[in-house]
């Protein structure tokens, strides 16, 4: 096919003019039957180069990406074409996507996107091999490289499937982000005779700055002034879930509109963001950098870090987010260079932090591999047998898969994993050398901070960009540096903010008349965890009443003037009677009764000690017992640390079914951490 009888096409069918010259160069060697590795920048039209083929051929163009907001999009804009798309993935229930295969086996279905991970589903493994398949497309193709920043190994499984295919049907792999090393292991595993397109990462609209800070707090104050000041809508990326709320708080208390997301949220909810990120209905969403990725916006005008990334090639993609439409675009990172007693910057550890953690230990991987020899187990007995969370269980499974160590089986419709006898040791060599090499990257991280040299030429270089050009649009070039300047009525302000802030336990459900509730202050940053664990653990007496008075601020705020007919609190497990008198306590100044109607039904173990929900929640699942009726009764629930929630929701689920009309849980701290299922 000529370029210009594929433009008339274009047109016709997409509403576009003309293709870019690279654009055409990979739609033609596709068409060609060819495989090809294309690294093009955000906003450049990758999309493009899959989906105009694909019209063109009788078969199915399967296009694997790990990004459901960019499947929801495309499907929906591709359908409005008239051009038949489906998606598979976990948004939708088993019946859609089992209609969804359905209807590829049946040729209903021109593109069809599909997650990585849903490629271990049996159903699928055993419906590919009956496709008529046109076209293979890799989309973020980095996460199937080790060296890759967003490395994910299931997505290994794409590559048995490529390797599986007709020697000339072609291949797409696209990513905006690939280093040199990371492009020569993408070409390695596609193999064949892949062609490597690489164009310019440059992007000048974009305005850089970076702000030094020596606190958390300076972040806040110049955000509060900056805001209304910065071009249109935009995002603010935190380190960590926690943080998002906390800084949603702040700039909703300086009166700037925005809200918290992160990947904690329930998947309605993580929707409805997108949805209101895409129609502007706050000036700024701050999320951890969950949000934005194939989210097809481009007018997001702002790109804000209040915590550094972990690499250079992670910055450029997260501000690649912003700016699509080629105007100017302002990407701000903080970083709060202040030095502990070993002399570590403070906004160095968590990524590090991140790094080291990102592998169990050889002694875990050990102890999966015992586990395994003794009898075939599944994912959720492995959790439970070895007190570990979802994501190291799956990260193990798949590096000993990888190795050969273990192999996948179904039984009974369940996927169950079993040791290969006579399998080889476990090869620890390439972990090491992959800890190392990001901790390498997290170094160059803190070089771009420190450059002198034009912050995309930095950018551009590590990327492996052999384009050469003038760069401009830094604070090391042609604009103003940005510093932060706190008067003392904002430290006075942001103080005020902090004792009135109070984390909010999101415990809401359905099926039980459990509310959400409030805690006096986080578990890890405040001195109120210092004064709990004195109490519990080290023999420091009732807790004091300056837990009394955080707590009851809290209290107020949540739900102001609002009474309860009676408090409940939570029965002990190692803290005797510490959770009682605090309740009496508060009843006391509240003047709402106290009742010793909560009882354990068996001993139960303390909550820290598990690492995963699971056994957070056997711990306490059928443990609890009422000796009165609490029929027609609203009833606060006081305890003293909310961690998994686990605790809260087994004796909620109980109250709802003995009659209570409403639970409201009151808790002195919540736990800064997180559970991963």
């Amino acid at each position: 096919m000529k370029r210009n009888e594929a433009e008339g096409l274009l047109k016709q069918t997409f509403g576009f003019e003309h293709f870019f010259d690279e654009q055409w160069d990979v739609i033609k060697r596709l068409l060609n039957g060819e495989r090809v590795l294309l690294i093009e920048r955000t906003g450049f039209g990758k999309s493009l180069c899959y989906q105009f083929p694909a019209t063109l051929w009788e078969g199915i163009t399967v296009i694997f990406s790990p990004l459901i907001a960019l499947m929801r999009d495309q499907v929906k804009s591709l359908n409005a074409k008239g051009i038949s798309a489906r998606y598979i993935n976990s948004e939708q229930s088993e019946e859609e996507n089992t209609q969804a295969i359905q209807d590829a086996l049946n040729g209903k279905i021109k593109i069809l996107y599909i997650a990585p991970e849903r490629q271990e589903n049996q159903e699928w493994q055993e419906a590919v091999r009956s496709m008529k398949l046109s076209m293979i497309v890799i989309d973020e193709a980095h996460t199937i490289s080790v060296w890759g920043h967003d490395f994910r190994p299931a997505f290994r499984r794409i590559i048995h499937l490529v390797n599986l295919l007709p020697k000339h049907m072609p291949v797409l792999a696209t990513t905006a982000t690939a280093t040199l090393r990371v492009q020569q292991d993408i070409e390695r595993q596609i193999g064949g005779d892949l062609q490597t397109v690489r164009g310019s990462l440059m992007r000048d609209n974009f305005h850089l700055y970076v702000v030094e800070t020596q606190s958390e707090e300076e972040k806040m104050i110049a955000l509060a002034h900056w805001m209304n000041r910065l071009p249109g809508t935009g995002l603010i990326y935190t380190g960590t879930r926690v943080q998002t709320e906390l800084y949603a708080r702040w700039l909703e208390h300086n009166g700037i509109s925005c809200i918290a997301y992160n990947a904690g949220l329930p998947s309605e909810q993580r929707k409805e963001i997108e949805q209101g990120l895409m129609e502007n209905r706050w000036k700024c969403i701050i999320s951890t950098n969950a949000l934005g990725m194939g989210i097809d916006k481009p007018d997001i005008r702002f790109i804000i870090h209040t915590q550094i990334p972990a690499s250079p090639i992670h910055y450029y993609q997260e501000i690649g987010r912003a700016g699509r439409d080629g105007k100017p675009t302002v990407a701000i990172l903080f970083y709060n260079s202040l030095k502990d007693a070993d002399g570590i910057p403070e906004d160095y550890k968590l990524p590090k932090s991140f790094i080291e953690s990102a592998r169990p230990s050889i002694q875990t991987y050990q102890r999966v591999i015992d586990l395994l020899k003794a009898e075939p187990l599944g994912i959720q007995d492995l959790i439970r047998k070895t007190n570990l969370k979802q994501t190291p269980i799956r990260v193990i499974k798949a590096d000993l898969i990888e190795q050969g160590i273990i192999k996948e089986v179904v039984y009974n419709k369940h996927k169950i994993y079993e040791y290969q006898f006579g399998a080889p040791a476990l090869d620890s060599t390439g972990f090491e050398a992959l800890r190392i090499a990001k901790l390498k990257d997290l170094d160059k991280m803190i070089e771009y901070i420190y450059t002198s040299e034009p912050r995309m030429k930095f950018l551009c270089e590590y990327l492996g960009d052999p384009h050469t050009k003038i760069y401009k649009g830094c604070d090391n070039t042609d604009l103003v540096k940005r510093h932060v300047y706190a008067k003392e009525e904002d430290w006075q302000y942001i103080r005020e903010f902090q004792i009135n802030y109070f984390p909010q336990l999101e415990v809401e459900s359905k099926k039980t008349n459990i509310i959400n509730g409030v805690a006096g202050a986080y578990y890890g940053t405040s001195n109120v965890g210092t004064s709990i664990h004195r109490c519990k653990y080290e023999n420091g007496g009732m807790f004091p009443d300056m837990l009394l008075k955080t707590v009851l601020r809290a209290y107020r705020k949540q739900w102001g003037s609002q009474t309860f007919d009676i408090i409940l609190y939570v029965p002990p497990t190692v803290s005797g009677d510490l959770v009682k008198d605090f309740a009496y306590r508060l009843g006391r100044v509240l003047s709402i009764p106290v009742h010793d109607w909560l009882q354990k039904s068996h001993p139960t173990e303390p909550q820290k000690i598990f690492q995963n929900h699971v056994l957070k929640r056997d711990n306490v699942t059928d443990a609890f017992t009422l000796s009165d009726a609490v029929e027609g009764k609203s009833i606060l629930l006081v305890d003293d640390i909310f961690d998994s929630g686990a605790t809260i929701k087994e004796i909620g689920r109980m109250l709802t079914q003995a009659g209570a009309t409403k639970i409201a849980p009151l808790v002195i701290a919540k736990t800064v951490g997180g559970d991963d299922l």
